[in-house]
């Protein structure tokens, strides 16, 4: 179930092992398993310790399509890939969709942002 898939994505996520967690979500859904909030957050945390900030990004687009909530956290993680990922004004867009989607911007989405146009020159 959901729970179950949960934390597997997310041990995936702590292990930085992003493909395998990208594996599980596709098996989910293969499975007709729902996928959450939490599930894709996750997911969206592993590709960024794994420096996949396009993965990340992806997945954000894919909530859209399927209308999984997103989150701060899942913001946050996909801002930090695009840091990593010398996304800088991925990072930008990102914090403007964020907005348009009233998601709550806190000092730890302003520090990422802040550092992808810093590490972007």
């Amino acid at each position: 179930d959901t729970i179950t898939c949960n934390a597997a994505v997310s041990a995936c996520e702590k292990a930085s092992e992003w493909a395998q967690a990208l594996n599980l979500l596709a098996q989910m859904v293969a499975s007709r398993i729902a996928c959450d909030t939490i599930t894709c957050s996750a997911a969206v945390s592993a590709c960024e310790k794994g420096l996949r900030w396009a993965q990340a990004l992806c997945l954000l687009a894919q909530m859209v399509v399927t209308r999984v909530e997103m989150n701060t956290i899942t913001f946050n993680a996909a801002l930090s890939a695009c840091e990593k990922g010398d996304e800088w004004a991925q990072a930008l867009a990102l914090l403007d969709h964020m907005r348009s989607c009233r998601v709550e911007l806190g000092t730890t989405t302003y520090n990422a942002a802040v550092s992808a146009c810093g590490s972007g020159g």
